[in-house]
């Protein structure tokens, strides 16, 4: 039997019976052995604090993503201010435990303070603006960060290139020029354009799509494309799978960015886990990780879920309702979901 299939086989075995975290980065029976990196968003303060959290990421994941930690309000709160604690914190970690780290994100509508949203300058200083945020974020990270998602969310629901402060202020080309800046600052480092709604339908699909071929054919420096997933347990399998094969079709990087599958998309107040749900959420998982691992092996960047429990899922906040998104539970313990995951490798 191939190593792989040897591998991938005790996991299987390993994580169908796991009463509760195993010791090292490197247990057998984890997503470490993973045959491209599996990662997670991780919550710093909880990577600091909580023991438990600290142990599942350690053991499970190969590849971290800062949940908030890297983004412009987080790290510039100020104009002349950047704070690096938290961000270094995490890459410290990473680089303790051999996990490569994603940083997200250089370039979004949100998370801005408000010295941004507010800013009085011209065109020009504007791009300043832009240009020294990039640079310095990517500079300090330098060697340390392998990957960027550089713009987030630049399209809206009905394909257009959404009307946000940057477009507002240096037009459309902005996108482009958020690479540029990027690459300059570290041209080792793979670049992404990074959004979420690929599986809703055509219309936002081939927008994006669309954005990243320009970008491709213009010799912008990009490298991939990010899909977020945020998805729930009514999402047609064929749209997921036109989302993860279309994404391939770029020849690019394919890196699902932000995976979680909701499994109370009706919002109701009263729903309780069940073995039903349980099931049918594994049956999601599966397909998913099913469908990127017959991607060519050259295009697969890796796949991300959204934080690593359900315990500090943000979709709970979100939707003010009971929800169960992640591999594993309230209690740090691995759900159906996570064999689901591991099936879905073979």
């Amino acid at each position: 039997m191939p190593l792989r299939s040897i591998l991938l086989a005790t996991l299987l075995l390993t994580s169908c019976g796991s009463k509760g975290p195993q010791p090292g980065p490197s247990a057998p029976g984890s997503l470490r052995e993973a045959a491209f990196p599996i990662g997670a968003a991780v919550n710093v303060n909880l990577l600091r604090s909580n023991a438990a959290y600290r142990e599942v990421v350690t053991r499970e994941y190969r590849s971290v993503t800062a949940e908030n930690a890297m983004k412009f309000r987080s790290l510039h709160p100020d104009a002349a201010t950047y704070t690096w604690t938290d961000a270094d914190y995490l890459v410290q970690f990473a680089r303790q435990n051999n996990a490569r780290v994603h940083g997200h994100t250089l370039v979004w509508h949100n998370s801005l303070p408000a010295w941004v949203t507010n800013f009085q300058g011209d065109s020009a200083a504007w791009e300043n603006l832009l240009k020294t945020h990039i640079q310095t974020v990517v500079g300090h990270f330098r060697g340390q960060v392998s990957s960027w998602d550089v713009v987030n969310e630049a399209i809206a629901e009905d394909g257009t290139l959404r009307p946000s402060v940057w477009r507002q202020h240096l037009g459309p080309d902005y996108v482009a020029r958020a690479f540029q800046y990027a690459h300059q600052a570290d041209p080792d480092a793979k670049l992404f354009y990074n959004d979420y709604g690929h599986e809703f339908g055509p219309t936002k699909r081939t927008a994006i799509l669309n954005l990243v071929g320009s970008l491709k054919s213009r010799g912008i420096p990009i490298h991939g494309i990010g899909l977020q997933l945020h998805t729930n347990s009514n999402r047609a399998d064929a749209n997921l799978a036109a989302a993860i094969t279309t994404a391939a079709q770029s020849g690019l990087l394919v890196h699902i960015s932000e995976l979680d599958v909701a499994m109370n998309p009706g919002k109701t107040a009263g729903l309780t886990w069940s073995s039903a749900l349980a099931e049918a959420q594994k049956a999601k998982y599966q397909f998913i990780v099913q469908t990127y691992n017959a991607l060519p092996a050259a295009q697969r960047f890796g796949l991300t879920t959204w934080n690593v429990t359900d315990a500090d899922t943000w979709v709970r906040g979100d939707c003010s309702c009971p929800d169960w998104p992640l591999p594993f539970d309230d209690h740090y313990q691995r759900k159906p979901a996570y064999d689901g995951i591991v099936a879905g490798l073979k």
